[in-house]
């Protein structure tokens, strides 16, 4: 499905996910599904829990006991291919990166998008987070319904 429509298949989404139980507790989500020579994110991890090995072109694995979901791989990525998951009562809160103008405030409720760029649901704006050091990669911490965990993907102007 991906090779054809760009667009990963639900099968592929899931197993990118750590256990739910897991994700009581922030948690990186690695969305590369294709071997590319890329290593940003395993060298960037201040925890080791980034693997990639000696062959750049391995798409990474995550080690979910070493990930602390400090979100340094989501702004470290090129392809904007990471994002953090947390599961908090009934929502699911992500730690997403986001390269539009204008950025959304703290408190707006924006639109929640799939990974086919159709609106699913609201998103509120819990956090946004610029610095130089993240070269004009905006994290911004988004809150949507806990439903809405496995296809959530970003956010979209209202």
């Amino acid at each position: 499905m991906l090779n054809q429509t760009g667009i990963p298949s639900k099968d592929q989404v899931l197993s990118r996910f750590p256990k739910e139980n897991d994700l009581l507790k922030p948690k990186a989500i690695l969305e590369c599904y294709e071997d590319i020579p890329c290593n940003p994110c395993s060298t960037s991890c201040p925890f080791d829990a980034i693997e990639i090995g000696e062959n750049i072109n391995k798409q990474p694995v995550l080690d979910v006991d070493k990930c602390t979901g400090c979100a340094i791989c989501v702004t470290s990525c090129p392809g904007l291919a990471i994002s953090v998951a947390q599961l908090v009562g009934e929502h699911a809160v992500f730690k997403i990166p986001y390269e539009f103008l204008p950025l959304p405030n703290p408190k707006d409720i924006w639109k929640g998008v799939n990974r086919a760029g159709e609106v699913i649901c609201d998103a509120t704006i819990e956090k946004v987070l610029t610095s130089k050091s993240m070269d004009r990669t905006a994290l911004l911490t988004v809150s949507v319904p806990r439903n809405f965990l496995h296809e959530f993907i970003t956010v979209r102007k209202p």
